[in-house]
């Protein structure tokens, strides 16, 4: 039998935003909110940077709540248990549905590096449902000129979104698809952290005025402040379940001496990289059975959890 390789050991926990950076009720003026923004973002950027193992599993579970979000503002009503359900348990290469393509399209951002092009731009539209409008032709080079421009991230954010918006009322999803990727090539991140879908009816979002009426893309004389009071959030909540996953894996770590399941390293790997992975995951080394008795161990040590809450068709994860 062949024993999974080990992980490494001794990975320091995840940052965590310190409670100065983050607001405290409502904030009024922009500077402060720019402020909270570049603390957060900072604090964020070694987690980033670090590349633990479990990274893909982190990117992929916050594009999951984001596409949670995105099929919100789609007027759709899928969870997350719908969307692992429409990208999990469907045929190879099927089509995962419209709630699943939007999960589809923010998994590709966290896939890829935080490079566009038309080609790109197309399908991402594709996926989202949207019609292609001309006005989306000149978006890659547009993205292009923000990073050159040295603008900081979140305003660099807040523009290409209110541009989208202009163009297209109707593609508020890809403004924000747009405005995460570009604050990671803003910041230079190997891979996409998205972080602003997932705040669109959250607080920071919403008006003070008493009316709670949601701040959308283009409202200029609030939504730059509220783009950085929500990075500075989504960056708070990423860094969360960073140290969640983090702990998650070193248990898991700690119980890899004690599988001797031949193919265990490569359903490890892929727990690891991903926000599930089905109970008949079937590799070259490793049966459907094989699958669910290495799945079974896993849960009796406590190293995975069962996230369709179901007896059959199961999905595990971190």
């Amino acid at each position: 039998m062949i024993r999974a390789d080990p992980l490494p050991t001794a990975v320091p926990l995840p940052p965590r935003v310190p409670p100065w950076a983050l607001p405290d009720g409502h904030v009024e003026h922009e500077t402060d909110a720019a402020f909270f923004a570049g603390a957060a973002l900072n604090s964020l950027d070694f987690s980033v940077r670090s590349e633990p193992a479990w990274a893909g599993a982190w990117r992929q579970r916050l594009a999951l709540k984001c596409a949670v979000v995105a099929v919100r503002l789609a007027g759709r009503s899928e969870d997350e248990a719908a969307l692992r359900d429409a990208w999990y348990v469907r045929p190879a290469d099927g089509d995962p549905g419209p709630a699943g393509n939007i999960l589809h399209a923010w998994r590709q951002l966290v896939s890829r590096p935080p490079v566009i092009d038309a080609v790109r731009l197309a399908e991402v539209v594709e996926l989202l449902g949207l019609r292609w409008n001309d006005g989306f032709a000149d978006l890659p080079s547009a993205i292009d000129d923000l990073v050159r421009s040295g603008r900081p991230a979140p305003f660099a954010a807040a523009a290409v979104a209110s541009r989208i918006v202009a163009v297209s009322p109707g593609a508020e999803v890809l403004a924000w698809w747009c405005a995460d990727f570009l604050v990671a090539q803003r910041l230079r991140w190997p891979r996409p952290v998205p972080l602003l879908m997932a705040q669109v009816f959250a607080p920071a979002f919403r008006t003070s005025d008493g009316r709670a009426k949601r701040i959308r893309p283009g409202e200029q004389k609030e939504f730059e402040r509220a783009v950085c009071l929500a990075l500075a959030q989504g960056a708070d909540n990423a860094l969360r379940l960073a140290a969640d996953l983090s702990r998650r894996a070193e248990r898991l770590a700690a119980v890899m001496p004690k599988l001797r399941a031949k193919g265990a390293g490569e359903a490890i790997a892929r727990l690891l990289d991903d926000d599930a992975v089905p109970g008949s995951l079937v590799t070259k080394n490793l049966s459907r059975f094989g699958s669910r008795r290495l799945f079974d161990r896993l849960m009796e040590f406590e190293a995975v959890r069962e996230l369709s809450g179901r007896p059959t068709f199961r999905l595990y994860g971190l």
